[in-house]
This record gives structure tokens, C-alpha cells and sequence, in this order.
């Protein structure tokens, strides 16, 4: 395993970190917790400690998973792991401070790591995470937490408001091969000397677990999930990954991941332009390059489309052939919240969209393929964080 200084922190961090949310016993905190279930996240733990994986990333919404994690983290060395859970900053601050102190209680440890605020997604969420802010600095110089920062879904310009208060050490967000939106608030992180923290490269980046043939002969040698987390690697702005792991086998191949890292660019350099080239072969350079131009917010959009999500999935599916993950994406809008914010297209027909797209070059093609999606993608609805 391979480190980086994670920012200001000036923590050494593993570029592959042990995500939390997937190996819980139950989405449900209270549900009783089987002998099974806890058995393997415990070999879980013990197999990434083992490989060097020493950053254990979880939360309070994560069910049981803080819990159960309560278990095993107190029988590590303290000194040679590092913790981070989140809790949700909200309007009520005593509420705040007293599910950090429930968390505080399930993990069993005198310190966290780091600390984060969990789903600064919207201008609600901000004003929550400046109502918060001080109980959270209060830990920090009690010592029961060593840095704060805050995790977000926010759309790129809400992150960078975040960041720009000045009061967070790292951010956890996503960015990966297919999203590439919110690489101006990495930047600006970088220019605070942020940690950053990329949220779940693997599902969200693209179902990369999951066969396909197509994606796996453009990224050939190394497999999607390899490619993927070298390409946010080439970034020296980028510092650690999260991997879901649901068993201790998860981490063998993201292993190869964190062997290549420190030549992350030259292996994923060449693979990034042979996507971008089959891309722009089945799409066409001028769309490639032009689609995204004067596209509307979903809350300005009739329908609460989210058009730029729309048409990003139908690029996906027609030139990788990522529709499965297309299906599980396109399937959450109306459940997503403010995690995957809008809905699906319902009596497209009814829909006036000549001003909301005024400003689009493809203005006139869009709503066409916006029902093109629809048709093939639509589904059962999904909730968010179903698991897989």
C-alpha cells in the first residue's frame, strides 16, 4: 500500500481506504447484529489492516456499521489506524451534539480521526454546517476529534461555497472518469492544502464491479475498477479513494491500484484517451465536446428534469455500454433526494422545455433524447443506498 499526506491534516493516508457502509449488518442502527455478520466485517478489518489499509471511513447513517465497528476498531493499535465517521449537521445543534455523542459511544474509541459533517448538499445543508460548526471545532480542541471536514453531494458550486468558509481541513466528494463536474472545488481545496477524499469511485463511478465486456477490452490491462482509481490518482490534488468492501476479498484487486499509484498517470493516461476516443466515435466530437453548454439546473427545469444526469447516462450506455449502470442511476431520480436530486420523465409531451434549454446548442435534439433514455432505461424505482 501506498500513502499520501492527506492536506493539512498531515495525516499519512493510504490511497485506498476501508469504506463503511457496505459490510453492516442492517441499514436499520437498532437491528440485532448476527454472530455471521460480525464475523465478517471483523475479517474484514483484519484483512485491510493487514494490506496496509488503515483508514476506516463510516458513519452514523450507515446503520449498524458503527456498531459493529465498535467491535473490532478498539483492539487495533490505536496509533497505526485512522478513524472518520460523519454525522449530519442540522438546525438543531443540541440534536447534533447529541447523536456525535451516541456515535462517540457505539465506536467505543476516546478520539476520532477525523470528523466530517455528512451530506452538505444544498443551501440548507450549508447554513446547518455554519449553524454546527462550533460544537464540531469544540471537539477539536478537547481532543476527541483531531480535524474536521465535511462530506458532500452537493453540484460543484455548492461545494466550493463550502470550502470556502475556511474552517474544514478535507472534503469528501465524488469525481472519477465518469464525473469529472466537480474537479474546480478539488482545486480549490487544493489551494487550502484540503484532504480530499473521493466517495465511492466504484459504484457511483460506474458499477465498475460488474461485467462489461466492452469497458474491460478499452481499459485492457488493467481492469475498470484499476483504471478508474488510477485516473483519480494521476491527480497529486487527490489523496485517497474509498472501497466499499462488503468481505475481506473486496481489497485484492484495489490493491493493484495502490502498487501502481505513484505512476498512476502512466498507466491511466493512455486508457483515459482511448475512452475519450470511442466516445467521441459513437457520439460525435461536436456533442462530446458541446452537450453540456447552457444545460439548466433541475430546479429550473419543467419536470425536474435533470437533464445534465439524462443525457450523461445516455452517453454512457450508447458508447460503453455501461446500461446497467444507467438503469440503477436513472432509476433513483425521484427517491435520490438531495444525494441524486430530481425526477423521471413523466408525459415528456407535456413538457415545455423551449426555455429552459434556450441556451443549449442542441436545444432542439435534447428531447428526443431525453425520451430515448427514458425508453431505455426506465424501470423499477430504486431507493438510495439499496444495496447492490
Amino acid at each position: 500500500m501506498k500513502y499520501r499526506r492527506f492536506g493539512k491534516t498531515e495525516i499519512q493516508i493510504p490511497v485506498i481506504s476501508c469504506g463503511g457502509m457496505r459490510f453492516q449488518q442492517s441499514w436499520n442502527s437498532g437491528d440485532d447484529v448476527s454472530e455471521e455478520s460480525q464475523r465478517n466485517l471483523e475479517a474484514t478489518i483484519r484483512r485491510a489492516f493487514d494490506l496496509g489499509i488503515n483508514h476506516f471511513e463510516t458513519a452514523r447513517g450507515y446503520g449498524t456499521s458503527e456498531y459493529q465497528l465498535g467491535k473490532i476498531l478498539p483492539q487495533l493499535p490505536r496509533h497505526e489506524i485512522t478513524v472518520q465517521t460523519k454525522v449530519g449537521a442540522c438546525a438543531n445543534v443540541q440534536e447534533f451534539i447529541d447523536t456525535f455523542e451516541y456515535s462517540m459511544s457505539l465506536l467505543k474509541l476516546d478520539y476520532i480521526d477525523l470528523f466530517a459533517m455528512h451530506g452538505v448538499n444544498n443551501a440548507v445543508g450549508y447554513e446547518n454546517a455554519k449553524r454546527c460548526l462550533d460544537a464540531a471545532l469544540s471537539w477539536k480542541k478537547e481532543g476527541r476529534v483531531r480535524h474536521v471536514g465535511f462530506s458532500t453531494h452537493d453540484q460543484c458550486a455548492g461545494i466550493i461555497k463550502t470550502i470556502e468558509l475556511g474552517a474544514f481541513e478535507y472534503v469528501n466528494l465524488h469525481w472519477y472518469y465518469i464525473f469529472q463536474d466537480n474537479w474546480p472545488a478539488i482545486a480549490e481545496a487544493a489551494k487550502r492544502d484540503m484532504g480530499v477524499f473521493i466517495i465511492s469511485p466504484n459504484e457511483k463511478g460506474g458499477l465498475l464491479f460488474k461485467e462489461n465486456k466492452k469497458l474491460e477490452q478499452l481499459t485492457a490491462p488493467l481492469h475498470p475498477l484499476v483504471f478508474n482509481g488510477l485516473f483519480c490518482l494521476s491527480r497529486p490534488e487527490v489523496h485517497t479513494l474509498s472501497c466499499g468492501a462488503s468481505k475481506p476479498g473486496d481489497f485484492d484487486i484495489h490493491m493493484q491500484t495502490g502498487e501502481l499509484s505513484e505512476r498512476a498517470g502512466e498507466y491511466a493516461g493512455p486508457i483515459e484517451k482511448k475512452l475519450d476516443a470511442e466516445m467521441e466515435r459513437v457520439l460525435g466530437r461536436e456533442w462530446m465536446e458541446t452537450w453540456q453548454q447552457g444545460l439548466p439546473d433541475w430546479s429550473e427545469t419543467p419536470g425536474e428534469l435533470n437533464i445534465p444526469w439524462i443525457l450523461r447516462l445516455r452517453n454512457l450506455a450508447l458508447a460503453l455500454d455501461m446500461v446497467e449502470f444507467g438503469k440503477m442511476r436513472y432509476n433513483l431520480f425521484g427517491s435520490g433526494g438531495d444525494w441524486f436530486p430530481g425526477k423521471q420523465v413523466d408525459k415528456l409531451d407535456a413538457l415545455d422545455l423551449r426555455d429552459c434549454l434556450k441556451r443549449s446548442p442542441h436545444r432542439d435534439a435534447i428531447p428526443a433524447m431525453i425520451a430515448e433514455t427514458h425508453a431505455m432505461l426506465a424501470g423499477e424505482q430504486r431507493k438510495r443506498l439499496q444495496a447492490e
